[in-house]
């Protein structure tokens, strides 16, 4: 399934780049740049040889910049593609291991994550400088960079693939089709990796986590339409 999925987040981004044009007056390139708050609303399930752990994942809140690129097929109907890495401390919280550990916070280390997302959106047209819209896609999120931190000998995570919804506004600086806009942004995306903790040293064990980092991206930025 993740594999169907991720070929066709590939397949979306070829079809945005080689679409036909209805009309020339159609400015079908808008490409924006964006200042974003990635806001996980994480939760996790820690597991040993099957036995399930008490404790939870703690995921830090992040602030990057975004670049994306759009592609009007009508004006009513475009595609984007969202670009950007965000990285994130991590740590497991509440953890107890009978004999070994209660209740402890154990520092995860960090890990950055490059999670390309593909909408399809619906802008609404209107005679306003204001210009609203909707999206829904897909997202697969790349791990990379992963810091086990001071305690876990080492610690591997799964690409992950998962769908994600959008709304946002356009506002239109010039006036008219084409040119400046001040834009605003807000996605829910949902993003669930497995997650191996190597506690050797330590418990002289493996941990499994079946993580949701679920995060909320809100976005403020400048775009261009050609």
């Amino acid at each position: 399934m993740k594999q169907l999925l991720l070929a066709s987040l590939v397949a979306g981004a070829t079809w945005l780049g080689t679409a036909p044009v209805a009309s020339a007056d159609d400015n079908p390139w808008m490409v924006r740049g964006r200042v974003i708050g990635v806001l996980p609303d994480e939760s996790g399930d820690l597991s040993v040889a099957g036995a399930r752990l008490a404790g939870d994942v703690d995921i830090s809140d992040q602030y990057v910049p975004e670049l994306d690129i759009t592609y009007f097929f009508t004006k009513n109907i475009a595609a984007e593609l969202i670009l950007g890495v965000t990285p994130h401390d991590v740590k497991a919280t509440g953890v107890t291991v009978p004999g070994a550990l209660d209740n402890a916070t154990i520092d995860l280390g960090d890990v950055t994550l490059l999670p390309p997302t593909l909408t399809v959106q619906y802008h609404f047209v209107n005679d306003s400088q204001w210009k609203p819209y909707v999206g829904a896609g897909i997202n697969a999120t790349f791990f990379f960079d992963e810091d086990q931190g001071p305690v876990a000998d080492g610690i591997d995570y799964d690409t992950s693939v998962g769908l994600a919804l959008q709304a946002g506004v356009d506002y239109d600086l010039d006036g008219e089709p084409g040119g400046w806009a001040i834009n605003a942004d807000v996605k829910k995306i949902w993003i669930n990796p497995d997650v191996t903790v190597d506690f050797t040293t330590a418990l002289g064990a493996t941990v499994d986590a079946d993580v949701d980092i679920n995060p909320l991206v809100v976005g403020l930025g400048l775009g261009y339409k050609f």
